[in-house]
């Protein structure tokens, strides 16, 4: 595959959906185009993640998904789940990881006093997983899952839910069986 030798603009990421209730933090590795285009953690209509998230924690998850960003991003909040990613800035050419160059990581070890109540960090992905020796540091589990990507079309919904579900299930998200 040939790259681009023209080098990218910078692209800013999100700023992270915390709160001092965080139990878990899910770190993804960088917006793609749609949600930096959105303003929105996930907001790629083929990613996972919001379905995955709604089907564990709500009895009603097609409610939760027809609620609009602001609203399902307080629920995850209320939730005890709070999402960023591991890098603030990088240069890209459309929204796969492999394409990511010259990344600025995000100030991950200041999860601890931004989030007292933290009891994991999850990180959904490879990319985002290889900056793991950083969250170990926090002294508390750290998770690998597998991404919520459409990129990652090898895991199945189903076996990407009973990943997830075994992760909220150790911080105390869920009940085990629920």
């Amino acid at each position: 595959m040939t790259r681009n030798p023209t080098p990218q603009p910078m692209l800013q990421g999100l700023p992270p959906l915390l709160s001092a209730d965080t139990r878990l933090v899910v770190l993804g590795s960088f917006p793609g185009v749609a949600s930096l285009r959105a303003q929105q953690y996930y907001g790629h209509p083929q990613n996972q993640f919001w379905k995955i998230v709604a089907t564990l924690l709500s009895p009603d998850a097609a409610a939760v998904l027809a609620q609009p960003y602001d609203a399902r991003a307080q629920w995850l909040l209320a939730h005890g789940v709070g999402l960023w990613d591991v890098y603030a800035a990088c240069e890209r050419e459309g929204s796969l990881d492999s394409h990511i160059q010259n990344a600025q990581v995000n100030d991950l070890p200041s999860l601890r006093t931004r989030c007292p109540a933290l009891a994991g960090v999850a990180h959904n992905g490879g990319e985002s997983f290889r900056h793991a020796r950083i969250t170990q540091a926090l002294g508390l589990p750290v998770y690998r899952l597998p991404s919520t990507s459409p990129a990652n079309a090898s895991w199945s919904f189903t076996r990407k839910l009973a990943a997830w579900r075994e992760v909220l299930e150790a911080v105390g998200l869920i009940k085990p069986g629920a």
